[in-house]
């Protein structure tokens, strides 16, 4: 028995990188190269003696210290934790704008965001009229607050009762811990949770730590549905709710 459905945000909820042509349509650089130029720029501006190279050796290596908390030891530290890795990486504390500077980055999938999975917003809707919901996510750059945003935005917000977001709980999937949080937060027993989701390292083997059944999600992305561990498959979002019915 469905005691309670979670789902991940990025090509789960929204697809990954949508928000590319909306930039690049305003004339904007993508996400990735105006990251590191607005980094560069905040440390040129206060040390440029440092030079444009050095400054690009302390973006890359909070980007790579990122990667190692959030694939090796599954958790996600907010941006600001990342920058200061970053800075610290060539001798420089916080500068006048860093502030400015997190920001920034925080927001920039808020105010050109990505596009909702068809179908998802409908359906979102219907399910929320059987299952209570939640949502258990990662946050990479943009934060749990700006990801209820852009969950505001598609007019499902309210459709979830608990939200488990990397950078607010100290964990990442697939740590079980988040799935627990989650459990707690909407009132059952992680074995009644299905969670849906398209990463099988994240959103299949996390809620099996977990002992929580799972979906793997494909509308965005097929990630192998061909070789999954996951409770079961479902390809769009007609087919999740048929796939939910069936179990």
């Amino acid at each position: 028995m469905i005691q309670a459905i979670t789902f991940d945000f990025w090509d789960t909820i929204a697809i990954d990188e949508s928000d590319e042509p909306k930039r690049k349509a305003a004339g904007l650089p993508t996400k990735r190269v105006a990251r590191e130029e607005a980094f560069v720029a905040e440390i040129l501006a206060h040390h440029p003696s440092l030079g444009r190279e050095r400054a690009v050796q302390g973006w890359d290596h909070a980007q790579a210290q990122f990667r190692h908390w959030w694939k090796v030891e599954h958790y996600t530290p907010d941006v600001a934790t990342r920058l200061k890795a970053g800075f610290s990486h060539i001798d420089v504390g916080p500068t006048p704008g860093f502030d400015g500077l997190v920001q920034f980055l925080e927001r920039m999938e808020v105010e050109i965001s990505p596009d909702p999975i068809p179908g998802a917003v409908d359906s979102i809707l219907a399910i929320a009229d059987r299952w209570p919901l939640g949502i258990v996510s990662d946050a990479i750059v943009t934060p749990g607050t700006g990801l209820r945003e852009i969950l505001g935005d598609y007019g499902v917000l309210h459709c979830f009762q608990h939200f488990v977001f990397s950078d607010e709980v100290g964990a990442a999937k697939p740590n079980p811990k988040v799935f627990f949080e989650a459990a707690k937060g909407l009132g059952v027993d992680v074995t009644g949770i299905v969670h849906i989701g398209d990463r099988e390292a994240n959103d299949i083997v996390g809620p099996a730590n977990a002992n929580a059944r799972s979906i793997l999600f494909t509308a965005a992305i097929d990630r192998g549905s061909d070789n999954t561990n996951a409770t079961a498959i479902a390809h769009t979002y007609p087919e999740l709710l048929t796939v939910l019915e069936g179990l």
